[in-house]
């Protein structure tokens, strides 16, 4: 996946599938680390996403109160 086109929803996506694998034990040794390290990098794509549309909204709120 390349990500560029990442999305939040793809991302979410692909770390619950991560998730899912890591659970039912589908992910072997050899791939361990890199899921992991995959996952660790769409969970601080996620939260930056997030943190972007929190101050966004924010900001958005604030312009209204203040017309």
């Amino acid at each position: 996946m390349a990500d560029e086109r990442l999305t939040y929803d793809t991302a979410y996506a692909e770390l619950e599938r991560i998730m899912q694998d890591l659970q039912e034990d589908r992910i072997g040794v050899d791939e361990l680390t890199a899921k992991v390290k995959r996952a660790v990098e769409l969970v601080a794509f996620c939260n930056t996403l997030l943190r972007a549309t929190e101050e966004e909204v924010e900001r958005i709120v604030k312009q209204l109160g203040e017309g």
